[in-house]
C-alpha cells in the first residue's frame, strides 16, 4: 500500500463534503476517481498532497513515497520559462542541478565536498536528467505543442497548453505516486492514446480525476465519491457499470423498504395515540402509549438518515423489471434538465453545405477538399488533430451565420450557410464578456444577446434546471465557477432560443457521467442539425452521423 486515505470529516463552512470517507492505494496501481460535480474530488488530491491540512482524519503515505501532482494554479511561476518550470518541478533536480553548478568552484581538494558532488552527478545521471531537455522536447511532439514554447514563459500559455504542461511534467518525474487532474480535456484523439499508452505502462502508482470513458475503460479500479463516502470498484469503467447496477438495485429496494416502514409508523403512532385517547382502564392506557413512544422513537431513528445518491446507467437501468424501474425512477439522483426543439419544428432544410472548400491563414492553407451538406436533423463529426482546422471551419460558419468577415482565408470552394438558422454553439472556453459577471447576471446577458424575453424567475428557473442553487448561487462570480459548472452554464447559453443547429466542441470535457448521459439523450432526441468535435468515443457512438476527417 502507498496510500491510505481515512477521514472523518471535513467541511467547508456550514456544508459538510465527507464523513467518514476511506481508501486505500496499492503500489502500481492505476485508480480512476469519478464523482458528481462538487463533491470535492480536486478537494481530496489537495489534501494528499499537503496543500489543504484543514480536515479530521489521516492521510499516510509509504514513507519515502514521492508524490507528483498536476498543479492548478501557476502564481508566482508566470515569467519562468516552460522548460526551468517542469526542470524545478521533477523530484530532486533542483537540488542535484545547484550542486553540479556550484561545487566545482567551491570543493577544490575538499574531500567530502568532491563526493558530494559525484554522488550528485551519479544520482542526476541515474534519473535520466542529462537527457531531459530532449525527453520533454519528444513529449511536446506526442502532445502536439509547438517547441517554441518549451523558453517561452509559463504565463504565456493557454489554460489547456497548460494542462499538457503538467501531464508532462508528471509523466517524466517519475514518482511514487502521480495524481492527475482530468488529463485529457482539450486533447485530440493523438495525444489521448499517448496518454493512455503511458497511463498503462507507467510503474508508479495513478490517482486520476477523470469522466473520459475512454481512460476509466484502462484502469484497474474505480473510486466514486458520493454522499460524502468513498466506494471502490474493482475493474475498468465497464465492470464498474455493472458493479454499480447491482449496488444501487440492492440500495434502492432498501430504501424503498424503510420509506415503506416509515409510512407504516407514521400510521401506527396515530394509532396507538388514539387508541391511548379513547382507552379507560389505566393498564391498557399504559400500553398504547408504550406502543407509542415506541414506533415514535424508531420513527425518529429512520427519518433522520439522509437519501442516498442513486444513479444508474441508462442502458443498465433499462435491463431493470418493471418494479425495481419504478422504485429507481422515483429515487434516483437528480440530474440536469436539457430542452431541446421538439418533433413538430423539424424540417427538411439543407443549413450548410461545403464544395471543396479549403481554408487556412498566412497565404497557407489547413485543408483542402471538404465536402459535406447538413440538412436540418442531422449530425456531422468534424474529426482531426488539435491544429488541424476544425475550429477554424467552425468560425467560418460562424461568420457567415452572423454576416461578418472569417477571420480565416478561403483558398478554394464554396461554404454555403442558411443565414436565416438559429444557431447554439457550445465552446470549451467562457467568452471573455462573462468573466466579470456574476452566474445570473451572465444567464441574464445570454438572452439579452440573443434578443430573447428573459426575467429573474427564469433565470432561478434555469438555475434550478442545471443543478445550481436559485437562491445562492446566481451571485456566484463567473471566474469562480468549476470546471463542471461553467460546462453547464455553457450548456444554458448553447440551448437559448431554440437553435435549429447545434455546435459543440468537446462538450464532454469537466461534465460528470449523469451530465453526460443526460446531454447525450437530449442530442438524441433532438430534431435540430448537430455539427460536433468531439475526441470521446462513447460520445461519438451516440450521436454517430457523418465523420468528416479534417487535416488528414
Amino acid at each position: 500500500m502507498i496510500l491510505s486515505v481515512k477521514l472523518t470529516e471535513k467541511s467547508f463552512g456550514d456544508k459538510i463534503l465527507y464523513t467518514d470517507l476511506n481508501f486505500d492505494i496499492q503500489e502500481g496501481e492505476k485508480v480512476g476517481l469519478i464523482g458528481r460535480n462538487g463533491t470535492g474530488k480536486s478537494t481530496l488530491f489537495g489534501m494528499v498532497t499537503g496543500d489543504d491540512s484543514d480536515f479530521q482524519g489521516e492521510i499516510n503515505l509509504k514513507r519515502g513515497s514521492v508524490v507528483i501532482f498536476s498543479r492548478q494554479e501557476h502564481h508566482g511561476h508566470e515569467h519562468k520559462t516552460v522548460l526551468e518550470y517542469i526542470q524545478g518541478d521533477l523530484p530532486e533536480y533542483a537540488k542535484l542541478a545547484h550542486i553540479m553548478d556550484t561545487y566545482p568552484e567551491l570543493m577544490g581538494s575538499n574531500t567530502r565536498k568532491i563526493e558530494v558532488y559525484s554522488e550528485a552527478l551519479e544520482r542526476f545521471n541515474h534519473l535520466g536528467y542529462f537527457e531531459i531537455e530532449d525527453e520533454i522536447s519528444q513529449a511536446f511532439e506526442s502532445y502536439q505543442l509547438d517547441p517554441k514554447k518549451l523558453h517561452g514563459t509559463v504565463g504565456e500559455l493557454s489554460g489547456g497548453q497548460k494542462r499538457m504542461i503538467e501531464l508532462i511534467k508528471v509523466q517524466r518525474s517519475r514518482g511514487d505516486i502521480a495524481l492527475i487532474d482530468e488529463p485529457t480535456n482539450h486533447m485530440d484523439y493523438v495525444a489521448k492514446q499517448a496518454f493512455v499508452r503511458w497511463l498503462k505502462a507507467a510503474g508508479e502508482a495513478v490517482l486520476v480525476i477523470t469522466h473520459d470513458r475512454d481512460v476509466l475503460q484502462e484502469v484497474d479500479r474505480i473510486i466514486e465519491i458520493r454522499d460524502g463516502r468513498a466506494f471502490p470498484f474493482k475493474g475498468n469503467y465497464g465492470a464498474y457499470l455493472r458493479i454499480n447496477k447491482n449496488q444501487i438495485t440492492s440500495q434502492v429496494n432498501e430504501y424503498d423498504l424503510v420509506q415503506r416502514r416509515i409510512s407504516n409508523l407514521r400510521e401506527d403512532v396515530i394509532r396507538f395515540r388514539r387508541m391511548k385517547e379513547k382507552a379507560r382502564d389505566p393498564g391498557t392506557i399504559k400500553r398504547f402509549k408504550s406502543q407509542e413512544q415506541k414506533a415514535s422513537k424508531e420513527l425518529a431513528r429512520l427519518s433522520t438518515a439522509e437519501q442516498p445518491s442513486f444513479w444508474i446507467d441508462q442502458d443498465s437501468a433499462g435491463d431493470l423489471n418493471e418494479k425495481m424501474t419504478a422504485a429507481y425512477e422515483k429515487y434516483k439522483a437528480v440530474n440536469i434538465k436539457l430542452t431541446t426543439r421538439s418533433s413538430d419544428s423539424k424540417t427538411s432544410r439543407m443549413l450548410v453545405k461545403a464544395e471543396k472548400l479549403s481554408l487556412g491563414y498566412d497565404d497557407k492553407p489547413l485543408f483542402g477538399d471538404i465536402n459535406f451538406s447538413l440538412a436540418e436533423g442531422e449530425r456531422l463529426r468534424l474529426h482531426g488533430r488539435n491544429g488541424a482546422g476544425k475550429t477554424t471551419l467552425v468560425q467560418a460558419i460562424m461568420a457567415k451565420v452572423n454576416d461578418i468577415q472569417a477571420p480565416s482565408q478561403r483558398f478554394s470552394g464554396h461554404l454555403m450557410v442558411d443565414r436565416d438558422i438559429r444557431l447554439g454553439l457550445y465552446e470549451q472556453e467562457i467568452a471573455a464578456k462573462y468573466i466579470p459577471m456574476t452566474l445570473g447576471q451572465a444567464i441574464e446577458q445570454v438572452f439579452v444577446d440573443k434578443d430573447l424575453p428573459v426575467s429573474e424567475q427564469r433565470v432561478k428557473q434555469l438555475l434550478g434546471d442545471y443543478l445550481f442553487n436559485p437562491v445562492t448561487d446566481g451571485d456566484t462570480p463567473i471566474e469562480r465557477l468549476s470546471g463542471g459548472q461553467k460546462a453547464r452554464f455553457q450548456l444554458i447559453r448553447m440551448l437559448a432560443g431554440d437553435p435549429e443547429i447545434l455546435i459543440l466542441d468537446e462538450p464532454t470535457n469537466h461534465l460528470d457521467l449523469p451530465s453526460i448521459e443526460e446531454l447525450e439523450n437530449a442530442l438524441k432526441d433532438y430534431n435540430g442539425a448537430v455539427i460536433y468535435i468531439s475526441h470521446d468515443s462513447f460520445f461519438a457512438s451516440k450521436l454517430g452521423g457523418e465523420t468528416i476527417p479534417i487535416g488528414q
